[in-house]
């Protein structure tokens, strides 16, 4: 396609309000800040990555943790709380934090949506109802059995709030799916109370699952869900470009040439794997998804090169984070993670909605 017509496109885009398109000088300079935002989230990584493996109901000296990873001895117990307890902890909290993360920059991006979260529309609850019926009535007890359990609940709760939102022509806009993914959201969990309280055994085994909780999971739960979220990932970084196409308006993506149904599609996948696959792992964990890629896309911009892996980075950290506060707070107890990442990422939600800005993206 000629630069003038594709000039010409950005041009009515543009003039109609709807471009997420950033002044030419805040676009030389993402590069830039994607490296610093990128050094930034390894280093916050890195802080509270070794914070998580001091700290709990026995605290561990900083040097006995770096002799625990560098030479580890089975017969210390110190390096057993470490490596056995938390450090597979930890892994799963890099993993889903990201993966949530990353989920929430491509729902945000589809629907144009500043709510758009993994929490808020739905998908984890559904995920998480799916589990919750699968250990409850068809006694699947491990990962990964119920881990495709999350996925058809993931991709039921997403249809249906889709669904719901453009019940009527022209319905779609960003409050209209925020409501209606908050329906669905209730409605879904009030189902997955109903089945733990029904049925004692699987309240009593899965009660800290149901908010969201980093506790007690061991390596075999990141070795299994990691290949889901890989794959999640290589595919939306993959679809990045015509992600870019399709943010400036579905005409315009299509005259630039992007078949917008297959990008839909196959960012849908991503959601469905990248959600799915962290629920299943550590539970229905909230505002991750929601505060980071609004974090990255301040900093960054909208380019979903750089957005997408930026996005799940500041993620793993924000999880992280969560879960090592949580441990502070009530020391030598522990808040769950969902509800610590709730505590964080409330603030934002509340700073969102109030901004005017919040129409879309």
């Amino acid at each position: 396609m000629s630069t003038p017509v594709l000039n010409a496109s950005r041009r009515a885009v543009e003039q109609s309000g709807d471009s997420p398109t950033p002044p030419r000088h805040h676009a030389a300079r993402a590069p830039i800040r994607f490296v610093a935002v990128l050094a930034l989230s390894l280093i916050a990584i890195a802080v509270t990555a070794t914070l998580g493996l001091m700290l709990g109901s026995h605290q561990v000296p900083a040097q006995v943790v770096w002799e625990a990873v560098t030479n580890y001895d089975a017969g210390n117990n110190q390096h057993l709380i470490v490596i056995q307890s938390r450090l597979p902890r930890t892994i799963v909290g890099l993993i889903a934090g990201g993966s949530l993360a990353l989920s929430g920059a491509i729902m945000q991006s589809l629907t144009r949506n500043p709510l758009a979260d993994p929490g808020i529309l739905g998908v984890n609850a559904g995920a998480s109802a799916a589990v919750v019926i699968a250990i409850a009535y068809l006694g699947v007890s491990t990962i990964n059995g119920y881990i495709w359990f999350a996925f058809i609940g993931a991709a039921g709760a997403s249809v249906l709030v889709y669904a719901l939102g453009n019940a009527q022509r022209g319905a779609g806009g960003p409050a209209r799916i925020a409501l209606a993914g908050s329906a669905v959201t209730i409605a879904i969990s009030a189902v997955t109370n109903m089945v733990l309280i029904s049925n004692e055994l699987t309240f009593s085994k899965f009660r800290y699952w149901t908010v969201g909780s980093l506790q007690g999971r061991d390596l075999d739960v990141s070795t299994t869900v990691l290949p889901f979220v890989l794959a999640g990932a290589v595919l939306a970084l993959c679809l990045a470009p015509s992600l870019n196409a399709l943010s400036l308006g579905e005409e315009t993506a299509r005259s630039l040439g992007s078949r917008t149904r297959s990008v839909r599609a196959l960012a849908a996948v991503c959601v469905v794997l990248t959600a799915g696959a962290a629920t299943a792992a550590v539970g229905p964990i909230g505002f991750a998804g929601l505060a980071a890629p609004h974090v990255v896309r301040k900093l960054v911009g909208p380019n979903h090169t750089y957005l997408l892996p930026a996005s799940m980075c500041v993620g793993a950290a924000f999880l992280l984070l969560a879960d090592v506060l949580g441990r502070i707070v009530v020391a030598p107890g522990e808040i769950q993670t969902g509800i610590a990442a709730a505590a964080l990422g409330g603030p934002i939600f509340i700073l969102l909605v109030r901004s005017r800005s919040f129409g879309a993206l």
